[in-house]
């Protein structure tokens, strides 16, 4: 049985998301969705509006998540060593640097391989920052 995660933030739920978890999930047997905790958005500085929990609950009730869970608020890859899955999948846009993510889990003695979902949906409000530009541009 081959073991995917995929993570994020999902802070406004939109259709690259769904793409990406879609794309994830593709990869194995279970997809196992790590959402970011609260403390870990603030510190990347990234835009908090919908809290952690209820964050979590809108992943879990999407079908092709077999399970969501919240990440840990010090280490983000505690929850990695906990699972350990096959693959990490990673978003087009998301911020990590796969050769030192992978020194890092082999460190850890995971041999997770890391995917990158090179899918994007490239349409506009394809992003949770585009989404915010827009609410903010809005005359209420």
């Amino acid at each position: 049985m081959t073991i995917v995660v995929a993570t994020g933030v999902f802070g406004i739920l939109h259709p690259g998301h769904i793409l990406y978890l879609r794309e994830a999930r593709k990869l194995g047997d279970e997809l196992i969705v790590i959402v970011a905790r609260d403390i870990m958005v603030e510190r990347k500085k990234l835009n908090k509006f919908i809290p952690e929990e209820q964050r979590l609950e809108v992943v879990r009730a999407l079908k092709m998540v077999d399970r969501a869970i919240l990440g840990d608020e010090e280490d983000m890859l505690k929850p990695i060593e906990e699972i350990k899955p096959d693959i990490i999948a990673l978003g087009k846009d998301q911020d990590f640097d796969e050769e030192k993510l992978e020194k890092e889990l082999r460190k850890r003695g995971l041999k997770t391989r890391i995917v990158r979902i090179e899918k994007y949906w490239n349409k506009e409000l394809h992003s949770t920052r585009g989404i915010i530009t827009r609410i903010r541009g809005m005359k209420i």
